[in-house]
């Protein structure tokens, strides 16, 4: 990629996105940060551009879709969701929009936080939306596609999941004892898969497992 770049960013607001916008902001070689959100968010900096969006209609001439490259983080869960259809259309429609988007206003790179086990085949429905995603995004043109598969993500969140909190326990012990790719993937070393992933922009479409992320 140039020696600076312009990078959309979306998902600001969750674990690693939270620490996705820390990494770009502190970048040097990153010259301005687009970060919509559904409402304001509470940080500010010279390089960062907050439009506030609804992201079931995203304004399509807007000037900022003009970057570089695109990391998407955004991702909820189905209790949050309340129904598959919710669940699929902030984990699938709602990426592949901003893909299409960012692509047609000329940005050549997005790397995507997915999950482990995304396999549109897959009888898991979190699983399948996943893979379903990937797939979409592998069709649409990207110069460099990036998809990073962290397992159960470790690091505080603002809010609390009960699932999560008792499954990361458990790993959180048994972490040594376990094979890499089922041990905890800190939120840290999987924000830093995906912004050197960017700022590298090696060609091509590339997976980075939650072995890779592991703590």
């Amino acid at each position: 990629m140039n020696t600076t770049a312009n990078v959309l960013h979306v998902g600001a607001t969750g674990l690693v996105g939270r620490e996705v916008l820390a990494r770009l902001l502190a970048a040097p070689r990153v010259q301005r940060v687009v970060a919509p959100t559904r409402r304001p968010l509470a940080v500010t900096h010279a390089k960062l551009v907050n439009p506030v969006v609804d992201f079931d209609a995203l304004p399509a001439a807007a000037d900022w879709w003009a970057v570089d490259a695109v990391i998407c983080t955004l991702g909820t869960t189905m209790r949050q969701a309340g129904s598959r259809d919710a669940f699929r259309r902030v984990d699938h429609d709602y990426p592949l929009e901003v893909a299409r988007r960012a692509q047609a206003a000329g940005a050549l790179v997005y790397a995507l936080n997915s999950a482990a086990g995304a396999d549109a085949r897959s009888r898991v429905f979190y699983s399948r939306v996943k893979g379903e995603l990937e797939r979409a995004l592998e069709t649409i043109g990207f110069e460099t596609l990036v998809l990073v598969r962290p397992g159960l993500i470790g690091g505080d969140r603002a809010e609390h999941r009960a699932g999560e909190a008792a499954a990361g326990a458990v790993l959180g012990l048994l972490g040594p004892l376990l094979p890499r790719a089922w041990r905890i993937s800190p939120a840290a070393r999987t924000a830093d898969a995906l912004v050197d992933a960017v700022l590298e922009a090696r060609p091509g479409c590339h997976v980075i497992g939650a072995a890779t992320l592991a703590g």
